[in-house]
Parts: C-alpha cells; sequence; structure tokens
C-alpha cells in the first residue's frame, strides 16, 4: 500500500523548525502549536478521564502548579477546555473538554495503541472499551467486537489493562465524563 502525504513545509530551509510553526501551512503544525507542548496531552488525558478541578490535574500529574496554569490557560485560549467557575470565594474553577477538545479522542487513543504497541512490554496499562460488549475502541471509535463505530461517547469506560501497576488510578472510568 502506498501513502501520498503533501509536505506541509513553507519552502524555508528544511529541517530547521524556530520555537513555533507560524511559517508552516501545514494543519499539523498548527494543532502541534496548541497540543504540542509537554504536558498538554497529559492533562487532555486527564480531562477524558474526569479529572476536572486544577488540584486534582495537579495531583494526578505531579505537574508543577505553574505549567499546569499556563496549560490550562492555553487550552482554554484555544477553545479545547471551558473553564467553569464552582466556587465564589475563593474563586475556584472546573475545567470541561469542548467540542474541539473531545474531538481529540481519536488521536489520544491512537498515540495510546502506538505506546501500547511498542513502550509497553507487560501489555497495555490502561484499556478503551465498549460498556456495552466490553470490546476494544480503536482510534476511529469504532468497537472490534460488535462493530458499532462510532461508539457514543456514554458508553466508553476506561479500565486498567495487563500492563497496569498496583494502585493504577483508572477503574471503570467514563472516559468522556
Amino acid at each position: 500500500m502506498r501513502l501520498l502525504v503533501a509536505s506541509c513545509n513553507s519552502g524555508t530551509l528544511a529541517g530547521m523548525l524556530g520555537r513555533d510553526y507560524a511559517s508552516q501551512n501545514c494543519s499539523i503544525a498548527r494543532t502541534l502549536e496548541i497540543v504540542g507542548e509537554r504536558w498538554t496531552l497529559l492533562v487532555l488525558r486527564e480531562a477524558f478521564l474526569g479529572t476536572r478541578r486544577f488540584d486534582d490535574f495537579q495531583k494526578e500529574l505531579g505537574i508543577a502548579r505553574n505549567v499546569l496554569q499556563a496549560r490550562l490557560e492555553r487550552l482554554v485560549e484555544e477553545g479545547v477546555l471551558e473553564r467553569r467557575r464552582y466556587q465564589e470565594r475563593p474563586p475556584r474553577y472546573a475545567y470541561r473538554l469542548t467540542d474541539a477538545g473531545r474531538d481529540l479522542l481519536p488521536v489520544l487513543i491512537a498515540l495510546m495503541g502506538w505506546g501500547d504497541r511498542h513502550r509497553a512490554p507487560g501489555g497495555a496499562p490502561t484499556l478503551v472499551l465498549h460498556e456495552g460488549c466490553g470490546g476494544t475502541i480503536d482510534a476511529a471509535l469504532g468497537c472490534d467486537r460488535c462493530g458499532v463505530r462510532p461508539v457514543p461517547a456514554s458508553e466508553v469506560v476506561v479500565v486498567a489493562g495487563p500492563g497496569a501497576v498496583p494502585g493504577q488510578r483508572v477503574s471503570a472510568t467514563r472516559a468522556l465524563a
């Protein structure tokens, strides 16, 4: 099978990327501007697992508070997360995925699948399953057992896989809670 991919570079010096991709006329480069920073995909993973509050993101990820704040602000600014006040004094906010954020689920599942195949010698640490039949959900959000495509978000669950470590936080959590 032959795959054709159009070049996305700007015609400038190939291989010489700056600190951003502003000169790149490429959807991959524009997406990397938003989700390509270290920690950002892990913040999104936690959002998909139902984490909503700043302190919970910080606790689950072990990320520095200033770094987390910057990532959350950027994801809100770019329309991937929305920030909702849940407490007046002191002001506290919850972060929820927007439609644009939920559209990243197939990307995260694809990255997880790659990691499971190439970087998880003990097996997948987590599994993304179709609650209705227990089948595995692929990056196209299809179920490998019953063939439902796309699996409704309300039927997506994440459970510990064979490579999970003791105490790992994943247990029948709704992926799009």
